[in-house]
């Protein structure tokens, strides 16, 4: 055997070898891009689901007293993205009578403090930047610049039920 032939089978195995090195890093390159572009080009394909806001009990009417404001809490399930969890929202209700409330987001609209109700002077009151509202929502006083926001509600079976949003935290 001479040492051309011996170079040449060397040069083959070794052209081999990177052609196939070559081949496996492409494929797997390209395998893993289009893993994660997978998401990326659905996005773009696909048109935007819109998700009706759900309705969520928040309490019963008979434990509400007329004219007293009174927090709620409720859980709601939401999902994002690939990601679904229950929520843990408030909300202001005052029972205006059996079958009539009024429903606030419990964010003060100045700069998203969440205010508080002050039984002495029977007024919410942002201890964020002192906006004092009445119990109507109306601004008495402070830098807030519009009323408390209301929330859509509906009563069905003797419980106040409200629609709610990701900002009614």
């Amino acid at each position: 055997m001479n040492e051309d032939s011996f170079d040449k089978e060397a040069e083959q195995r070794t052209a081999t070898r990177r052609w196939f090195l070559k081949v496996a890093v492409g494929v797997m390159a390209f395998l893993n891009g289009l893993l994660l572009g997978i998401p990326f080009i659905n996005t773009l394909i696909s048109s935007p689901t819109i998700k009706k806001l759900g309705w969520s009990r928040v309490g019963e009417m008979n434990s509400l007293t007329e004219g007293q404001p009174v927090q709620m809490k409720f859980s709601a399930r939401t999902e994002d993205a690939y990601q679904s969890s229950n929520i843990l929202y408030s909300v202001w209700v005052i029972k205006h009578s059996a079958d009539k409330v009024t429903v606030f987001s419990p964010i003060c609209p100045h700069l998203g403090c969440h205010y508080l109700w002050n039984q002495e002077t029977e007024r919410f009151t942002c201890p964020c930047h002192a906006s004092v509202f009445a119990l109507d929502g109306k601004v008495l006083y402070g830098p807030a610049p519009r009323p408390l926001d209301s929330l859509p509600y509906k009563i069905a079976d003797g419980a106040p039920s409200v629609r709610h949003a990701p900002l009614t935290v």
